[in-house]
């Protein structure tokens, strides 16, 4: 496998001030303009996106704000866009703000539209996996309008079943037989989503969240999601907070061969995806026995203060406007933005 050194930390990275005064940088988010209230389907996301709003605010940034694709359909008077318009109600909506800004040739926070269908399409990730020897559980992907093909259903006992494309677990069922499988693919497939069927592990999720220092991929501390009931699925409502309780802990993963095994492997994967600013790939411990399989990469992941990358964050002592202001200020430097914004100052 190809490896690369981990930069040695030195601390967050601030925006210099002439950045800060000459650049004009818009959110776009759903619920960007909301009051940081639960949403009866999007759940903390709604506090997450109004969050976002209120930290880029303090870090000073001339900062305008859009909920939105209309705004980007002719160019604004910005210079660099922080997309956070992902699950916009229809499929591949990630992908749909960087096209728009490719279009406008519009500098934007994170991934390319290809790289963000990449890991958005979780058969081709694994496909990715496979090719560079990083190992992951056989899967099936069930495409909408293609058959529904029994012999493609890898062994086991006990299946996950969840549409390709999606996030926070949103839309997964478990099935223990082959007409379980299918009900609930034919279910998916109705709702306009492709398929990816995978056998249960039972065990916890390992997540390696990365982001950008110095130009390299910088993985923070791995942190480990311990299932009260490691025979038990994640939800999507219990990890939008739609459910009372948490039948899960995250901590951070203790150093060892798990970890080193983990992060050599997510090393290997941030190489199918650079540049990427920030991201998450995410591991599956198989508790029965040891092995840590690649499950899938989420490039652009949740940068609430509550969720992975911000926790592991802060166990290096970096605040969540710390965290922000790195991976913005990095972004910036790499799209050739903050010399234009000392040139301006200069001029």
């Amino acid at each position: 496998m190809t490896r690369f050194a981990q930069t040695d930390v030195k601390g967050p990275r601030s925006l210099p001030l002439e950045a800060k005064r000459a650049l004009r940088i818009m959110l776009i988010a759903k619920h960007a303009k909301g009051r940081g209230e639960l949403h009866p389907e999007d759940g903390t996301h709604a506090v997450y996106h109004c969050e976002m709003r209120e930290t880029l605010e303090d870090i000073g940034v001339n900062l305008m704000v859009a909920d939105e694709y209309s705004v980007l359909f002719e160019r604004p008077n910005v210079d660099f866009v922080f997309p956070l318009l992902n699950r916009a109600g229809f499929l591949n909506s990630e992908m749909l703000v960087p096209l728009l800004c490719n279009r406008l040739a519009l500098p934007y926070l994170g991934a390319s539209p290809i790289l963000r269908g990449l890991s958005d399409d979780k058969h081709l990730t694994k496909r990715a996996a496979v090719a560079r020897g990083v190992p992951t559980a056989p899967w099936a992907v069930y495409r909408r309008g293609a058959p529904l093909d029994p012999a493609l259903l890898p062994p086991g006992d006990h299946f996950v079943i969840k549409p390709n494309a999606s996030s926070a677990s949103w839309g997964v069922g478990d099935a223990f037989d082959w007409e379980g499988v299918r009900e609930a693919v034919v279910a998916l497939q109705d709702e306009g989503h492709d398929v990816i069927v995978e056998p249960f592990i039972q065990g916890h999720d390992i997540e390696v969240s990365a982001i950008t220092l110095n130009g390299e991929p910088f993985i923070l501390p791995t942190q480990i999601v311990e299932q009260i009931n490691p025979a038990q699925l994640r939800t999507y409502q219990e990890k939008r907070n739609l459910v009372g309780g948490q039948a899960y802990e995250i901590r951070p993963l203790e150093a060892g061969v798990l970890q080193r095994t983990a992060e050599t492997r997510a090393r290997e994967m941030m190489r199918e995806f650079m540049p990427f600013d920030y991201g998450r790939f995410e591991f599956r411990l198989d508790i029965a026995t040891g092995e840590v399989q690649f499950l899938e990469v989420n490039l652009n992941c949740n940068l609430w203060s509550r969720k992975t990358i911000s926790m592991a964050a802060r166990q290096m002592g970096w605040s969540h406007a710390q965290l922000i202001e790195t991976i913005l200020t990095e972004s910036l430097e790499r799209q050739g933005l903050l010399q234009k914004a000392f040139d301006f100052v200069a001029a």
